[in-house]
């Protein structure tokens, strides 16, 4: 069964990231509770982020990142599946940047 979109963003990479609603009931109540009703700033994080780094792990995998107040940011972490489109794996409040390769940065 396909999960209903809730919103799909083009990220500055050039391609964008879809999010289910299923998959955003998960993140916000099981996974990261800070981060119910916080849908419209992960978009705006995917959309105009201040940098996306490539996942160490992963070079499918992109953490977005954009400060929300000093030393404090939101994380919305997509993985890439072809050249036009991703979905969200999860999102998250954070007060570090992670390691890995800077791949775009405002």
């Amino acid at each position: 069964m396909n999960d209903e979109l809730l919103f799909e963003v083009l990220t500055p990479l050039g391609w964008s990231v879809r999010v289910g609603r299923r998959q955003w009931l998960r993140i916000s109540t099981i996974k990261h509770q800070t981060m119910a009703g916080k849908e419209n700033d992960v978009g705006h994080v995917l959309r105009d982020p201040e940098q996306i780094r490539r996942s160490s792990k992963d070079e499918a995998v992109h953490p977005f990142y954009r400060a929300v107040q000093p030393e404090r940011w939101i994380c919305a972490v997509a993985k890439q599946v072809d050249n036009e489109s991703g979905f969200l794996v999860t999102a998250y409040p954070t007060d570090a940047i992670k390691q890995g390769e800077t791949i775009w940065r405002r």
